[in-house]
């Protein structure tokens, strides 16, 4: 089977003038909420069945650079920390440290589409926002308000727990000290800082429906932490002086995400190519020469290490970033892709041992117990959290895995199987539980737990991050996708990080056979859908749902600039472009099929 291509699936059409993502409104989404809850008793298309409660027996929390966190998983900086709806599915999913997506100076970047390959391993070529500057501290302070609101909201009590606990906001940014002290970046941390002028000013957006909480006390200190993230090849000079302007004129606490390529072009590719039998996976040499060497790591390490200490902040590191690697592939339009998953995980945990090596006493983590907290994100499954968090990282974030079938839904089981494992032993708490593993590790005559799990990854353990398991692409079935129905697997909805399909029991007497065949039909939510091709990797059918299945639009002004067809839901009804009658006549009757309005415009569907 061959991955769905560009090629034989056209419509990726430019946007014209309007940004990728237009984001829903506070009202808007706490409309959507309501209807859903009433209707399927879901929230934004996550059924409760994938809502975390926290095991009042088995304490799961941790502190990230001294700040309480219940939980040790959440979504790293990428596509599932962007827009507000996709934080809160990530808490509601059982996350409760977010590291939010990278914000830089360049705000209206063209990031080339498809941007996302998760056919196998993981690929991307995203770097950071894709928003506004100001418009991403919007999103952050909605998606902080949406949580204060669920976690005192009456109908969730019993689906998240009697203490859902604490969650942390952790801000990213890049990518160069003149970008980052920029006026609007400072201002961008500010107001994370801050948010009070934010909040008061989306307090009107509540709907009646959430009236209970228009006087509420919503959080405004969202953030005061920070995982600094640098081009690959960024000097360290460079890297000190951002640390420390963001820890003098900030008083922020700092972590500085590090690169695979710390580890060695020689020591990489032997593990992509050799160990793991990647072959395919052109590791570029060249970047290896331009970025941070290991010796000048491990001095800029302790260095902010002190300097962070003198003026009472903390310093962390985070492992690590995504892989240069050649596009030997062409599905994605770039020379360069990041490779991330599986193969990543082994090189991010061998690094994570070579550090602890070479700074004896200094990292946070079993065996060492110094004051440099490690941070982790590298292919993360639920196969692999336990012994992930045992090697004492805080926390593990995800990205990849959230990008497979079943999206954010997979959070929770993760979160499950973890406390079954804690559970099992004589440990009531993740810190117990950690010192159990380190106290095996010794006795099985390792000198720490990493370096345990590492000896594992690359020996015996190695099997299921080789290539042979991995190699299998997405199943396929041999049917042209339709607008009107398709084999209703709901991969479209779940593997999409932005939430922007949703779908429609499907109705009889159509005289369309297609539809009558199937159990739903689905739709895309245009201005929440950045055509990052997820959805096209993995739905069975020959076809890219996002431009197969029926866009709508609820914002008139990205309706009439997009070239894209579609159709606009306004309280004046619905109106068309670029779909001919009876499909628009099929459109208006699904959606008048539904109890009130499932779009959150705070006006009926049914012609206003």
């Amino acid at each position: 089977m061959t991955q769905n291509s560009l090629d034989t699936h056209p419509g990726h059409t430019p946007h014209g003038s309007t940004p990728p993502l237009t984001p829903m409104g506070l009202g808007q989404l706490l409309e959507r909420i309501a209807h859903e809850w009433e209707t399927r008793k879901k929230i934004f298309d996550l059924p409760t069945a994938r809502i975390w409660s926290p095991d009042e027996t088995i304490d799961l929390g941790f502190e990230f650079l001294g700040r309480p966190c219940a939980s040790p998983v959440g979504p790293a900086a990428g596509p599932h920390s962007q827009l507000a709806q996709n934080i809160v599915l990530s808490w509601l999913g059982g996350s409760r440290l977010f590291e939010l997506k990278t914000v830089q100076i360049l705000d209206e970047l063209e990031i080339q589409r498809p941007c996302i390959d998760m056919a196998t391993i993981g690929y991307n070529i995203e770097w950071s926002q894709e928003l506004k500057i100001a418009d991403s501290l919007t999103e952050y302070v909605k998606a902080s308000m949406l949580i204060d609101i669920l976690q005192n909201w009456e109908p969730l009590a019993e689906h998240i727990g009697p203490n859902p606990g604490q969650y942390v906001f952790d801000m990213s940014v890049g990518y160069d000290l003149a970008g980052i002290s920029s006026p609007q970046i400072h201002a961008f941390i500010e107001g994370m800082k801050d948010a009070t002028a934010e909040v008061e000013a989306l307090r009107a957006e509540i709907p009646d429906a959430f009236a209970e909480f228009r006087d509420f006390d919503f959080t405004t200190a969202l953030s005061s932490t920070l995982t600094l993230s640098t081009f690959h090849g960024c000097p360290p000079d460079e890297i000190e002086s951002i640390t420390k302007h963001l820890i003098d004129e900030h008083g922020l606490d700092v972590i500085v995400k590090l690169n695979p390529t710390l580890l060695g072009y020689e020591t990489v590719a032997a593990i992509v190519n050799d160990e793991l039998g990647y072959l395919d996976v052109n590791v570029k040499e060249e970047a290896f020469a331009e970025d941070l060497q290991f010796d000048r790591g491990i001095e800029l390490i302790g260095e902010l290490r002190d300097y962070a200490h003198e003026r009472d902040r903390l310093f962390g590191i985070k492992l690590t970033n995504t892989l240069v690697v050649s596009n030997e592939k062409q599905w994605m339009p770039e020379d360069t892709m990041y490779l991330s998953g599986p193969p990543l995980h082994v090189l991010a945990s061998t690094l994570l041992d070579k550090l602890a090596t070479a700074l004896p006493g200094q990292l946070n983590i079993p065996g060492h117990d110094g004051n440099i907290m490690v941070s982790f994100s590298a292919g993360i499954t639920k196969a692999n959290l336990a012994d992930s968090l045992a090697m004492g990282v805080n926390p593990a974030t995800v990205c990849s895995d959230l990008l497979k079938p079943g999206g954010y839904g997979r959070l929770a089981p993760m979160l499950k199987a973890l406390t079954k494992e804690i559970a099992a032993t004589e440990a009531t708490d993740l810190a117990s539980w950690r010192a159990l593993r380190q106290a095996e590790s010794v006795d099985a005559g390792h000198e720490s737990v990493s370096a345990r799990y590492v000896a594992n990854l690359r020996g015996d353990g190695r099997e299921a991050y080789h290539f042979a398991a991995n190699e299998k692409m997405p199943r396929e079935v041999e049917n042209d996708l339709e607008m009107f129905g398709c084999v209703s697997c709901n991969f479209c909805i779940t593997v999409c990080p932005n939430d922007a399909f949703f779908s429609i029991p499907s109705l009889v007497d159509t005289g369309l056979s297609s539809m009558e065949d199937s159990r739903q039909q689905y739709f895309v939510l245009s201005e929440l859908c950045n055509e990052c091709g997820n959805c096209m990797t993995f739905c069975p059918e020959n076809g890219d749902p996002a431009m197969v299945k029926p866009r709508l639009y609820t914002d008139a002004s990205v309706f009439h600039d997009r070239e894209t067809p579609g159709v606009l839901v306004s309280g004046d009804g619905l109106s068309a472009k670029g779909i001919d009658d009876e499909s628009f006549n099929l459109i208006e009757r699904l959606l008048e099929s539904q109890k009130g309005n499932p779009l959150g415009t705070g006006v009926g569907v049914n012609n206003g």
